[in-house]
């Protein structure tokens, strides 16, 4: 794990700087290595739900949520929910999978791991998201990439004003196959609302089947300088959240 994600630190300071922004805790689990957590707080506009954390070995989502906490970037124009780490044991022990070895973003079909029975529970008690959004990185790739599934009006405008927001820190990720997708533009999967692999739903399709129109999952190259791959991640959700506002 890299020098600037410490764990159990980064729970204290994300809770710090929740509870300063006026967000309110929900545990959702208790692990050996900490709770999982959702942070809520309420606005008058849509229900924006992100995530970051269920790979142990991407910290640079849970980083980009918490600078975004730490500056305000959560504002009341938006009813926000926030699970800033829902791997505890890969985010402690610096792997993808848990700590029983099993990939969390693959579990949302048959919720087998009591980390995702927990959070699809409490998804069941709760209003549905208008947007999905979920930082994850990627040890394949140089540039920047995200999945889009929209099951409202395509605007490919906002795809292309996404990517050039990151090419300060990143170019499109290049070539006309990523992580095995077609792409519709350089760095851009338009994503069915079905898994790739179909016993195997991620975060995204299972909010995707449960009703929820649109979803962005941003990806950032794990190889590159993590301060550019966090400072990436915070420019795509803060354009996001413009086009969407």
């Amino acid at each position: 794990m890299e020098e600037l994600f410490k764990w159990p630190w980064y729970l204290e300071g994300f809770a710090e700087a929740a509870l300063r922004q006026g967000f309110c805790e929900e545990i959702l689990l208790d692990t050996e290595d900490g709770p999982i957590v959702v942070w809520e707080k309420r606005g008058e506009g849509p229900l924006v739900y992100a995530s970051a954390g269920i790979h142990g070995d991407e910290p640079a989502g849970p980083l980009a949520l918490l600078e975004m906490m730490r500056t305000g970037s959560f504002s009341e124009k938006y009813h926000w929910l926030i699970c800033p780490a829902l791997n505890p044991g890969g985010l402690a022990m610096g792997r993808r999978e848990n700590r029983e070895g099993i990939d969390l973003n693959r579990d949302y079909l048959k919720k087998a791991t009591l980390e995702i029975d927990a959070h699809t529970r409490w998804f069941e008690r709760n209003r549905l998201p208008d947007v999905f959004v979920s930082l994850h990185e990627d040890w394949e790739t140089q540039g920047f990439y995200f999945y889009e599934i929209n099951l409202k009006e395509d605007q490919p405008r906002r795809a292309l004003e996404i990517l050039e927001a990151v090419a300060e820190s990143f170019a499109p990720e290049a070539g006309p196959h990523i992580d095995g997708h077609e792409v519709r533009a350089p760095g851009w999967i338009y994503h069915g609302a079905e898994a790739d692999l179909p016993d195997e739903w991620p975060e995204a399709i299972y909010l995707a089947k449960q009703g929820c129109a649109l979803s962005f999952t941003f990806e950032t190259p794990s190889q590159a300088d993590l301060h550019k791959r966090v400072a990436a991640h915070v420019s795509a959700f803060q354009t996001l959240l413009r086009l969407i506002g």
